[in-house]
């Protein structure tokens, strides 16, 4: 499904990798994260290329909401108990930061970047409580946040918070102005990394440092961030003739609901779900049943998902990749607010490989020590994945071929083994292997996005078996069988 970033642009196509070469940078994936990291660092005069799997925006980037903000959620109160008032405040300094380098590289652009700064309100429509204590931590963070209790929005709320100073663009055409000044590669999969070369199928790069920011890490060990993190889907409506808000708007209760205008249109999200639960679907039709009740005249012209790495603490992971590689990073975790969290990355990695000084890394550092609030999380986590492997092993077929109604997809048995189908309208019928290409956990069937999502790390495969998401690199097997079989 095309988000409407997709619609209203032409991306450059740029030619694959077919040689080796010998670089300073090597960066790994040409999503937000990779870019700047890459543009930051040409800047200042490295010799950076990027090696992109499928073409540049084509993950996340493309997915996103594109809001630029400080305000991730009610983290500062969190912040301040687990890391305490100086790291708190790095954290928000960090991201305060990234906003104005945004701002400044958008004024370097055209117009079609769509700019524009924006406050943004988090709002409670329960207990305002939590919203009260997140304002008192903000501002003594030095945060330009208040607390408000009237806003535009088509429903009563309790409190909110009010941010000043934040911002919102279109990722397509800012990736695109950016991407147009390096030397990007495209349709390039990297397989591995070995002894400081990049290993693609169309040739190896030499790099003295290299950045993975391939939105989930696929190197598995060291680093273990597979065990460190998990996946998030959440969905998006495009509404025409909906209302214009001035600002940018996210609730803490549930149902909780994103709004953002971009042009004539409202941004209108939610639904949440960790990604590999979603069997029976309906998160699309959850939204606009609610858009239905909020904007009875507005009309929906374009719906699309996106996907998260979730940390256990709630902070990204950005810096060297484990201490065993010394001259590899990566930038992981953003927990939906990959805006900030792109730029923030490159603002810390382009220090690092430069041998610069960055005070903010000791906040984001992958090894840190600081994680207090995560061992329920890690906990819940791990319990995920020992559903799934188990499952693949031991939980038998959820229906019967025949049974399966069409237009839906579910786990059968065919041919004397366990597969996951989907039926088509005209019958047709798809198979595919059943067990993640990751790590072998089993797949599920997710109904609003016809695809396979495995529960444990996040992969995501179409019904036809190719690959959506990472961390798998490899496509599924494919078949299909008629229903007689």
């Amino acid at each position: 499904m095309e988000s409407i970033w997709e619609k209203e642009i032409d991306m450059p196509m740029y030619a694959p990798l077919k040689q080796d070469i010998k670089v300073h940078t090597a960066v790994i994936g040409g999503g937000m994260a990779g870019i700047l990291t890459a543009y930051l660092l040409q800047k200042q005069g490295a010799d950076v290329v990027v090696l992109e799997a499928q073409c540049i925006g084509s993950g996340q980037t493309k997915h996103t909401t594109a809001k630029i903000t400080s305000q991730h959620n009610l983290i500062y109160h969190k912040l301040l108990k687990s890391l305490g008032e100086e790291r708190a405040k790095l954290y928000a300094d960090a991201n305060q930061e990234a906003i104005g380098i945004y701002r400044n590289l958008a004024n370097q652009m055209s117009e079609k970047c769509a700019f524009e700064e924006k406050e943004n309100i988090l709002y409670a429509t329960k207990s305002p409580a939590a919203i009260e204590e997140e304002v008192q931590v903000m501002q003594r963070l030095g945060l330009k946040a208040s607390f408000v209790t009237k806003t535009e929005l088509p429903f009563p709320i309790t409190g909110a918070i009010r941010l000043e100073g934040q911002a919102q663009f279109h990722p397509l055409f800012f990736l695109k102005g950016l991407a147009e000044q390096l030397t990007v590669y495209e349709r390039t999969m990297v397989r591995t990394i070995q002894d400081g070369t990049v290993i693609t199928d169309g040739g190896c790069v030499e790099a003295k440092h290299i950045v993975v920011a391939t939105h989930y890490p696929f190197i598995n060990v060291p680093g273990y961030y597979f065990a460190r993190q998990h996946q998030e889907r959440s969905y998006v409506l495009s509404l025409y003739q909906a209302e214009q808000y001035s600002g940018m708007y996210l609730g803490v209760d549930q149902p909780i609901y994103s709004f953002r205008n971009t042009g004539n249109y409202l941004l209108f999200g939610g639904s949440a779900h960790r990604t590999g639960e979603n069997r029976q679907g309906g998160q699309y039709e959850r939204l606009r049943k609610a858009a239905k009740e909020f904007y009875p005249n507005a009309v929906e012209t374009a719906c699309w998902s996106a996907q998260d790495c979730m940390t256990l603490d709630g902070i990204p992971y950005i810096g060297q990749y484990a201490s065993p590689l010394h001259n590899i990073y990566v930038a992981t975790g953003f927990c939906k607010w990959g805006m900030t969290s792109a730029m923030v990355s490159a603002m810390i990695l382009s220090d690092q490989i430069l041998g610069k000084n960055n005070s903010f890394q000791e906040v984001f550092a992958p090894q840190r020590t600081t994680i207090k609030m995560s061992v329920k999380q890690a906990i819940k986590d791990g319990a995920h994945a020992i559903r799934g492997l188990t499952a693949g092993f031991l939980a038998p077929p959820r229906i019967a071929l025949d049974k399966l109604p069409k237009g839906h997809g579910g786990i059968v048995e065919a041919d004397s083994k366990k597969m996951g189908v989907y039926k088509e309208d005209n019958e047709t019928i798809h198979a595919v292997q059943v067990q993640c290409t990751h790590l072998g956990c089993q797949l599920e069937w997710n109904a609003d996005e016809r695809s396979w999502d495995c529960p444990c790390h996040g992969s995501r495969f179409d019904y036809k078996g190719n690959l959506i998401d990472n961390p798998a690199m490899e496509g599924l097997q494919y078949t299909v069988i008629s229903d007689s079989e």
